[in-house]
């Protein structure tokens, strides 16, 4: 049996804003499905082991009324992409009907040891109310999910609008989305009700999501693979954003990261996005990137810095006066940094990247070079971007000790793009020749990028400290201090003292790189 593609949006909302939502002129016109809320109960299933979690599926039974309703789901856990696969079947009782799952993306996990191990591990329990709403030409199922998620003792509050295109365009799904955050701060969500879950089940505090393998065939085209990997670079954007708005550092530089990979896969695509629409949305993600950036350099800065001088030699002159100016001004950049992020703005460019990636106006482009650059088997289009790529650093690189730091700098971004660019292109090259030689390559990459990325940051330290200095308060008079410019000379002396060895390793970690083999040949 064919799955029925489950083409759905799903948006979080604060509890406090569904009066303004359920009472918005949109859905007071819409048409709902029942007078009074439904109450679903629905209970996931899984081994000890979370065998199916593992194996990226999910599977529960639901409660409807009287109707129970069993359903299995390929979960998209690190994309933020649209369609999943759901096979749904009518069971008579709370209990899995294994015999229903064998036309599912379960059936090859059906053996009898699974039959025995599966148990309930979680459940959720909401009260839902489904509004049908005429988007354009298209046909949406709207549904409010207001409840919780319980995992044995612990649980979570869950409240949700899911979109579900049931006729139509998936444009005519987004236009939707967007007039809702109009008169609601809705946010994108990325994680399924089974997603969080696991999450509650699995961990005692919440972590930072790093870039997770992407999934790549290598007989896709080039069109499906920048899909793939745009969207699990916005997958790992979003999914740290509560952990940043918590003043987590880790869930900050996970944003970054995420924002770093997005924007090097326009780069490395960049020759089928050749429209106005991707031009506006780089400008986006340049202004969030640096919204967040000053918070993380003086995170940086502080921990590998400040910090290893205030703890051996706290009494030091201006050392005291140093440490309370950086701690004022990291408060002052996270402050920016929730600003933006909280902000409209991005709650409306994260709508429109992923809008853009799953229906922009550079899919539609019926130019003929762009047409065949999206039909191109991504293997040959990654070969070529690598192979490009590659050799641009083996000839930058020759002369690394007698280039500027601008010019290392812009060296080293080359050396980050291809990392990348390694990493997302994993699976079009799936021979264990080509995974080995990969293994080794992006080895040695990293070490080369690592060397260049601590050469840089040793020139943004130098510019902080110079700022620090020359820095003037909100009533305009000079922060300095003789004290404090004493502090900061001797911490830029000890950042000076670094750049020759750190030079060094950065020319061993080039002479190393330029020895790999390339694993797409």
């Amino acid at each position: 049996m064919s799955p029925a593609p489950e083409i759905e949006l799903k948006l979080d909302v604060p509890i406090h804003s569904l009066p303004r939502l359920t009472g918005g002129s949109l859905l007071k016109r819409a048409a709902t499905s029942a007078r009074k809320p439904a109450s679903l109960v629905s209970v996931y299933f899984d081994t000890d082991k979370l065998r199916l979690r593992d194996k990226g599926l999910s599977l529960r039974v639901r409660r409807i009324g009287r109707r129970l309703v069993q359903t299995v789901k390929q979960e998209n856990s690190v994309s933020a992409r649209l369609a999943r696969n759901e096979w749904e079947h009518d069971v008579r009782s709370n209990e899995p009907d294994l015999d229903a799952a064998r036309d599912t993306a379960l059936a090859p996990l059906l053996n009898k040891k699974l039959r025995r191990g599966l148990k309930p591990v979680f459940e959720t329990r909401v009260r839902r109310k489904v509004f049908q709403i005429q988007s354009g030409d298209s046909e949406v199922e709207l549904s409010i999910d207001k409840g919780k998620i319980e995992a044995g003792r612990k649980s979570s509050p869950l409240c949700e609008v899911e979109l579900e295109l049931k006729h139509g365009q998936v444009s005519d799904l987004f236009k939707l989305a967007k007039t809702l955050a109009d008169e609601v701060p809705l946010r994108l969500a990325v994680n399924s009700k089974a997603d969080r879950g696991y999450a509650l089940l699995t961990t005692h505090k919440p972590e930072a999501v790093k870039a997770a393998p992407v999934a790549l065939a290598p007989d896709i085209d080039a069109q499906s693979a920048f899909q793939t990997i745009a969207g699990a670079c916005l997958h790992q954007l979003v999914a740290n954003q509560p952990l940043m708005l918590d003043d987590d550092p880790e869930g900050l530089h996970q944003m970054r990261v995420a924002l770093r990979r997005l924007r090097a896969a326009i780069s490395l695509f960049s020759d089928m996005l050749p429209d106005p629409q991707t031009s506006a949305l780089k400008t986006e993600l340049k202004w969030i990137t640096g919204e967040l950036g000053p918070a993380r350099e003086l995170e940086v800065f502080v921990k590998r810095v400040v910090n290893p001088v205030a703890d051996r030699k706290p009494d030091r002159p201006g050392v005291a006066v140093l440490s309370r100016e950086l701690w004022q001004r990291r408060e002052e950049t996270l402050a920016r940094a929730h600003a933006a992020v909280e902000s409209p703005r991005f709650r409306s460019l994260v709508l429109d990247t992923a809008a853009w990636i799953e229906d922009g106006d550079w899919i539609s482009n019926p130019e003929d070079p762009a047409r065949m650059l999206r039909q191109r088997p991504i293997a040959e289009a990654a070969a070529d971007q690598l192979n490009r790529r590659w050799k641009t650093i083996l000839k930058k690189g020759k002369n690394l000790d007698e280039l500027e730091p601008p010019l290392r700098h812009r060296l080293r971004i080359q050396a980050k793009k291809l990392r990348y660019a390694a990493e997302f292109f994993a699976g079009a090259f799936p021979r264990k020749k080509s995974m080995k030689r990969r293994k080794d390559f992006v080895a040695s990459l990293a070490k080369l990028q690592d060397a260049l990325g601590d050469l840089n940051d040793i020139a943004v330290h130098e510019e902080l400290l110079g700022r620090l200095v020359d820095g003037k308060n909100a009533g305009g008079k000079a922060r300095g201090s003789v004290e404090k410019a004493f502090a900061a000379g001797r911490l830029s002396g000890r950042e000076e003292v670094r750049v020759a060895s750190v030079l060094k390793e950065a020319e061993r970690a080039y002479a190393a790189f330029a020895k790999a083999r390339p694993f797409w040949a």
